[in-house]
């Protein structure tokens, strides 16, 4: 590690403002120095990128594709070096980041593949009527074409799935658009073997300079700079709502507005209905517990609000969840603000609550947090619009209701979210219609029987939601869809059929599936 910016071909300078990683669980630094750009050299970045666009742009998907695959394949061969660095960066334990590392991967794969089957840019061919009355009809033909160089702001909860190989990256190149991704300062090391990764996959497939870079910088100017500069034409960011608002309000003021695609902020509820909670309560414990605490509740799924219908129903759930809870051990959060705004948080909601549950005995070191849960009624919450602020790590809130009345009157305040799960059985369903026809309006997953934590890499899933949850409830972060956030559709008319490209021409070379006069046909 030399801990500079990757610059397109080069490497960035050594300059005196610099910055380390820490280890969660000591606080302690952890070398070596990573030093941040200077805003010359992302001056440079941004126009290697825009010269980058057109070239890379045009490149068939099939090359983009082995692209992807080479880049996947580098990770892999990073071997044992990545998921210890990962570690050391984190504390989350190694198994965490094998599992991430092979979502990461998969993850490029399987744009790959979206590259190598072609039909993603939905090409669609309207052929010309010239004897039509009164007026001739055009021939028309319409596809997606990539957007442009995109600014990707990596997380600090997933160091490799949401990062510089990340889910915002993959399906930005993949879309044949050039990236410029901003490391997080939580895990530079983690982010320049990937970034090394990439690199080498840009040289070993000769890919235009500019079509990656990667920039280290340890506070905002750069990152909001790089939002503001005329060669960006879209942003990925996944973290707090504070960080994505401030992007967006920077793209909006840019004299050509562009799109920014933030993953914010999301509580998630959780309502436990009542045959739930009576024919399964201490699995619902053991499964909250889990997924309040999993990945020491630094998940952007994780329950933060979970709704029952009464406590005179709840029987051993709540002695169990609390048992549970009260056993748990302290953990390091990632970094010592997320551990600040934790603790800060809580100890600002203790008061506006009737309960609360924490092991008392924990050991706090480094970054450590005790997990907790806070209780309290429907009424409160109804009363207190701050109990429904996120508190990100692990905690959650309890909210009994007196009856489902006021559960609907909760479910029809709350903002947007990522995901809202249920728990019930089919008579649940059938009573509580009227609950799910709501939640269909404020999350963009809908979980039934099961946890929010969790994120299945696949072609349906969809990770959004209405604002705040992200800020375009039509776009998703994960699955082959997030391709289209980095894609616009452009119009051919008239064009001869040599100039067209090649998803638009009569012949069909790539042999996909296409819209011709309002039929799919291959």
């Amino acid at each position: 590690m030399n801990g500079t910016s990757f610059i397109g071909f080069t490497r960035g300078s050594e300059t005196s403002d610099t910055f380390t990683a820490f280890d969660p669980t000591t606080g302690n630094a952890v070398e070596p120095l990573f030093h941040s750009a200077t805003l010359d050299e992302l001056e440079t970045t941004a126009r290697l990128a825009d010269a980058a666009r057109i070239p890379y742009g045009d490149l068939p998907g099939k090359t983009r594709a082995k692209f992807l695959r080479s880049i996947a394949d580098n990770i892999e061969a990073l071997g044992d070096t990545l998921i210890e660095r990962a570690t050391l960066e984190t504390s989350l334990p190694n198994a965490r980041f094998i599992g991430e590392r092979a979502r990461t991967c998969g993850q490029l794969r399987m744009f790959a593949d979206l590259l190598d089957e072609g039909s993603w840019v939905e090409a669609r061919i309207d052929h010309a009527i010239p004897d039509r009355q009164p007026l001739p009809k055009p021939d028309v033909r319409s596809m997606y074409r990539p957007l442009g160089p995109v600014a990707v702001f990596c997380a600090s909860n997933f160091p490799l799935a949401y990062s510089v190989a990340g889910g915002d990256t993959a399906s930005a190149l993949a879309a044949g658009c050039p990236v410029i991704a901003i490391a997080h300062t939580a895990h530079p090391g983690t982010a320049e073997l990937v970034g090394s990764a990439v690199a080498k996959a840009v040289a070993d497939h000769n890919m235009p300079e500019g079509t990656f870079s990667l920039i280290f910088s340890k506070g905002y100017e750069l990152g909001q700079a790089l939002v503001a500069h005329r060669a960006i034409k879209a942003v990925g960011f996944t973290g707090s709502r504070r960080g994505g608002r401030a992007l967006m309000d920077i793209a909006a003021r840019r004299d050509d507005p562009i799109p920014v695609y933030a993953e914010m902020s999301s509580v998630n509820p959780t309502f436990l209905l009542p045959n739930a909670i009576a024919k399964r309560g201490d699995a619902l414990a053991a499964g909250l517990h889990a997924s309040v605490t999993g990945g020491v509740g630094q998940f952007c799924t994780k329950p933060g609000l979970v709704f029952l219908p009464s406590k005179a129903d709840s029987g051993s759930f709540l002695s169990d969840l609390r048992s549970h809870i009260s056993n748990t051990g302290a953990a390091p959060l990632l970094t010592e603000g997320i551990r600040k705004s934790y603790e800060t948080a809580s100890e600002g909601r203790r008061p506006e609550v009737e309960d609360f549950t924490e092991n008392t005995a924990a050991d706090l070191t480094g970054f450590a947090v005790r997990p907790s849960i806070f209780e309290t009624s429907a009424a409160t919450f109804l009363e207190k619009p701050e109990l429904n602020d996120e508190i990100f790590g692990p905690t959650t809130l309890l909210i009994n209701a007196d009856s489902k009345e006021e559960l609907l009157e909760i479910a029809r305040g709350l903002e947007g979210q990522l995901t809202a799960s249920i728990h019930g059985d089919e008579e649940d369903l059938v009573e509580y219609a009227d609950l799910i026809a709501i939640l269909e309006t404020k999350a963009g997953r809908l979980i039934f029987n099961g946890f929010s934590t969790g994120v299945e890499v696949c072609p349906s899933m969809v990770h959004g939601g209405p604002y705040p949850a992200t800020s375009d409830s039509r776009s998703t972060a994960v699955g082959s869809r997030a391709i289209t956030r980095f894609a616009r559709l452009v119009c051919f008319q008239n064009f001869p059929d040599a100039a067209l490209p090649d998803e638009l021409k009569e012949a069909n070379p790539l042999g996909i599936w296409r819209m011709i006069d309002s039929e799919f046909v291959r």
